[in-house]
């Protein structure tokens, strides 16, 4: 004869049958489901890709000076990534490793040098402005120490280390001949109203 077991409440408790048990596998989480192929209806439902790291280099060859992340008297290339403007630090933005992808492509670009340029905030300067940029510190109108070129060393551990080269040690030869062609006037006007 099969026992009965009671319920807390004095009601014979119902017989679980062992065939009623999940198989183990049953417990496991369901693969999950294959992304859907269909396109969107519109390019605006369509959610917008992070531009390519070719683009920015060019940003910064079309503005000839542009701030890495600061706000200030010329573009900054982390909001420019964002696409809108940044408060509070650019890791904490949702494009935070597009920016930092950006920064280090930059960081490698042999037409682009990272100052401390603009109110003494790191500054990416484009070949096509170290003229003026030159012509301007040689007088005194920039100070030596943010005319030095900051360049950025990858470490096998995975840190960073500034190198700083003091102005006039990184000007090649051919800049230093086109900023002795420049008057002081013209190399204000093209490095703009920052200057």
């Amino acid at each position: 004869m099969k026992k009965k077991t009671a319920t807390k409440k004095g009601k014979p408790a119902a017989r679980k049958k062992a065939a009623t048990k999940r198989p183990a596998k049953a417990k496991a989480k369901a693969a999950p489901k294959a992304k859907s192929k269909t396109k969107p209806k519109s390019k605006a439902a369509a959610k917008p890709k992070a531009p390519k790291l070719s683009k920015w280099p060019a940003f910064i060859e079309k503005h000839g000076v542009v701030l890495a992340s600061a706000k200030g008297a010329v573009p900054s290339l982390a909001e420019a990534i964002a696409g809108e403007s940044i408060v509070g630090s650019w890791w904490s933005h949702p494009k935070a490793q597009v920016i930092f992808d950006a920064l280090s492509d930059i960081d490698d670009d042999v037409d682009i040098r990272c100052f401390k340029l603009v109110d003494g905030k790191v500054t990416f300067v484009h070949r096509r402005l170290w003229p003026a940029l030159v012509r301007l510190a040689r007088e005194g109108r920039i100070p030596a120490e943010r005319a030095a070129s900051v360049q950025q060393e990858h470490l096998p551990t995975g840190e960073h280390r500034n190198i700083v080269t003091p102005f006039p040690d990184w000007v090649p030869d051919e800049v230093a001949a086109a900023a002795e062609q420049l008057t002081a006037d013209v190399a204000r006007k093209q490095l703009g109203a920052w200057a």
